[in-house]
This record gives structure tokens, C-alpha cells and sequence, in this order.
């Protein structure tokens, strides 16, 4: 059964949802943030089936997460390497792995892999920050308001009165 698409949505969720695909996509951004990058090491990584592969790194190929460089003529083999777009995802597969590990999705108890500052060795996490002043802001002050082209029905469930 194909999945209804979000094209069109005026949602940057519904958008990013669209351009990633689903969560073979997921899997495979995360094992190029990791450095991985030929065709046989994403499918030994994933498990992948190889159709599967092949269509998941043409979307994500087409919608500009990924690029694809020749490293070999003869026979054409191809490296898969993040954009720009494709890297600016770390965010989300960091959130990702941190709600992961604090309700042990993967079933073992403890994480597989941390992020840590690279200075000081400590663990780092992902927070929210004032974006004029670079301060923390605890979760329990954050605020949704409308953007400039919210839908008269997300300005209303966001309590913004006409």
C-alpha cells in the first residue's frame, strides 16, 4: 500500500516528513551522518533489502538529502554522500536516538552510541536556545505561536483570537 503523500501541506512537518520519506530514509541519513557511504556497507548496516535501498536513496537522491559521485568506472559503482539539506537532519536523528535511549526503544537498556562534548569528554544533549541571545530555554517555557502563513484553524488551536 503506498502512503498518502503530504505534498502540498502547508505544514513544515508534513514538508520534512515528505522530503525524508519514511524510516528506511531515517536509518540510512543516520548511517551517512555516520560516515558510511557505499551502496553495500548501507545495506549491511540497515538490513536492508536491495530494492528497498535503491529506492529509498533515489527519493532521497531527488529530494536533495543526498548526492550521488561516481568512485568506480568499470564496473559504475557510486558513493552517497549528505548535502547540505541531508546533514542539517542531525538534529532530528539526534532527537531521535536521545528520546530512544530514555524509553530503551532498542530493548537493551543502555544506549549504543553518545554524544559527548568533544573538549571535555561530558555527555551533550540537544536543547533549546533563545535564537537572538544563545541562552537556555527550559522546555516548560516554550511557547508554539502562529507563523506568518498559518492556516486560520492553527492560529485558532494556537489561541491566537482574530
Amino acid at each position: 500500500m503506498r502512503a498518502k503523500s503530504f505534498a502540498g501541506m502547508t505544514c513544515s512537518v508534513a514538508g520534512a516528513l515528505e522530503a525524508i520519506g519514511d524510516r528506511w530514509a531515517v536509518l540510512l541519513l543516520r548511517d551517512l551522518s555516520l560516515g558510511l557511504s557505499r551502496y553495500d556497507d548501507l545495506q549491511a548496516s540497515t538490513g536492508m533489502p536491495t530494492t528497498t535501498l535503491s529506492t529509498r536513496l533515489k527519493h532521497l537522491e531527488t529530494t536533495g538529502l543526498i548526492e550521488r559521485t561516481p568512485y568506480q568506472d568499470n564496473p559504475p559503482r557510486f558513493e552517497y554522500r549528505l548535502t547540505d539539506k541531508g546533514r542539517d537532519l542531525w538534529k532530528v536523528t539526534t532527537a531521535l536516538r536521545e528520546w530512544g535511549d530514555r524509553w530503551n526503544a532498542n530493548g537493551l537498556g543502555a544506549s549504543t552510541i553518545e554524544m559527548v562534548d568533544g573538549r571535555s569528554g561530558r555527555p551533550v544533549v540537544l536543547a533549546l536556545v533563545d535564537a537572538e541571545s544563545g541562552e537556555p530555554v527550559p522546555k516548560e517555557h516554550a511557547r508554539l505561536r502562529p507563523g506568518p502563513i498559518a492556516a486560520p484553524g492553527l492560529r485558532k488551536l494556537l489561541g491566537e483570537t482574530p
